[in-house]
């Protein structure tokens, strides 16, 4: 169950930086904030499987 808390405190912490983001007016980081989201997660994907040196011939 722990990483199920854990996973909804990220979600929840994400979800709190749009509700700020739009609430200051500053909606307009929001796709780039989604975008650096995304492509961390896809370099931390490639790190930890085989696909690694097809990842880095993209980037």
């Amino acid at each position: 169950m722990s990483i199920v808390r854990g996973v909804k405190n990220r979600t929840s912490e994400f979800s709190d930086l749009i509700k700020f983001l739009w609430k200051v007016k500053l909606w307009f980081l929001i796709p780039f904030i989604i975008i650096l989201i995304i492509f961390g997660m896809i370099l931390i994907f490639a790190q930890s499987t085989g696909i690694a040196p097809f990842i880095y011939t993209i980037i």
